[in-house]
């Protein structure tokens, strides 16, 4: 998996100060992503340990809320293979700091409840990892600055924890 970007100290992609991480590879195309160049799957660094150990380091101060992955899109298959253990790494080292991921995937995409390729054996494991989801495609069309960490209003802003628990969709409060 490559990345196109690593922001430290992002206030804008999650609650208060995060590390966010774009992964490179996205098949979605939506119309004005506002990060078109991660749309390429080549696009960027590879992602080593290096990178890992760079993240892990950045989030290291208490001040420092979580991670933030977006993209290009976290949940392309290729990007979940690397992306799983490097979140199982993630909470083993700060179990206090939480997740946020955005994608263009709904979360019934992700779990299988509607056909996707998000939807593989180890999406739902990835997903239980993942404190905040921010899912479903950019649409132009619904496009509304004054939204608060989404792009168009179809999106939602999911506390995944009590989705999964309660098997129906939960969203955050901001």
């Amino acid at each position: 998996m490559n990345f196109g970007e690593i922001k430290t100290n992002d206030i804008a992609n999650g609650e208060g100060v995060r590390t966010s991480l774009f992964v490179s590879g996205c098949r979605h195309h939506c119309k004005n992503c506002f990060n078109e160049a991660t749309w390429d799957f080549g696009f960027g660094e590879p992602f080593t340990e290096e990178t890992m150990q760079k993240i892990f380091d950045s989030v290291k101060p208490h001040w420092v809320n979580g991670l933030s992955i977006l993209g290009g899109e976290p949940f392309e298959p290729e990007n979940q293979k690397v992306l799983l253990p490097f979140l199982i790494m993630f909470k083993e080292r700060f179990p206090d700091k939480d997740i946020w991921c955005y994608t263009g995937f709904t979360i019934e995409e992700i779990l299988g409840k509607w056909e996707s390729r998000a939807h593989t054996p180890i999406a739902k494991e990835m997903l239980s990892l993942i404190d905040v989801l921010v899912d479903g495609r950019f649409i132009e069309e619904q496009k509304d600055i004054s939204l608060v960490f989404r792009g168009s209003a179809n999106q939602r802003i999911i506390d995944v924890k009590k989705t999964l628990e309660q098997n129906d969709i939960v969203l955050y409060l901001v």
